[in-house]
């Protein structure tokens, strides 16, 4: 059975997208059949695959409000991908008034979900309609927490959300783990909060080995490359590598 993992955390820039990207190549790299969905209307994984947001045929704007099929594209460095643009940022809008709106997105997925192995979808850093959709959508939630103290904060009200969709909007989701980033593993802070966050959700999910804080992310993102083309010996592949291989025993 096919996995649809959400990566979501209300908070930006806890490296998301490119957690979405790189572990999706990763999981290619296995032989699996993956699918990106890029689900924020900043459209960071879609310009990271480096993908022309302007020209863009459709974008699930089209599936979740018209009803449509989900427009993909083929074959992204071994992976699907399902792009985006600012135009989604309309959808939240409209979606408010929409009959079903929370299963849309879950309607969308489910004709597909047969095609591939691993559905992974990008969410925006908000909590609204569409994160919650996300959720709805997804068998398993894998959430990156930024190593900082602000960023650690915050996750409560994430556990707050993630409580009221398996109440009612998705009995079976079920939390894939937090994946701690941006970890420097010199800085006392991050120590220090790295260690927090291992004590305090150690109970409710696997907590992963932290991705370190590496320029070479932002280096791989400016050449629309996964970090493991760009850089095949960084030894941040090894972490995931790591990652990938817990996401197969889902």
């Amino acid at each position: 059975m096919s996995r649809v993992i959400a990566l979501f955390n209300q908070a930006g820039g806890v490296g998301k997208t490119t957690l979405t990207m790189n572990l999706g190549y990763q999981l290619q790299l296995h032989g699996y059949k993956v699918l990106l969905i890029d689900l924020d209307p900043q459209a960071s994984l879609t310009c990271f695959m480096g993908i022309e947001t302007e020209s863009l045929e459709k974008t699930p704007f089209d599936a979740l409000i018209n009803e449509e099929p989900l427009f993909i594209l083929k074959n992204q460095h071994g992976m699907d991908i399902a792009p985006t643009n600012i135009n989604l940022s309309f959808a939240e809008i409209q979606l408010v008034n929409m009959d079903f709106r929370e299963v849309r997105l879950k309607e969308t997925i489910d004709p597909i979900r047969g095609n591939y192995d691993f559905i992974l979808i990008d969410c925006p850093p908000s909590l609204g309609l569409l994160s919650y959709s996300s959720l709805v959508a997804a068998t398993h939630l894998l959430i990156p927490i930024e190593t900082h103290y602000k960023a650690f904060q915050g996750t409560n009200l994430l556990l707050q959300t993630i409580g009221k969709v398996k109440k009612r909007g998705n009995r079976n989701l079920k939390i894939a783990g937090f994946v701690p980033s941006r970890y420097a593993a010199s800085n006392s802070q991050d120590q220090r909060t790295f260690k927090a966050i291992s004590e305090q959700f150690s109970p409710v999910a696997p907590v992963y080995d932290p991705i370190p804080r590496a320029t070479a992310f932002v280096d791989a993102s400016e050449q629309q490359l996964p970090l493991a083309l760009y850089d095949p010996k960084h030894p941040v592949l090894k972490v995931l590598e790591q990652l990938a291989k817990k996401m197969e025993q889902l």
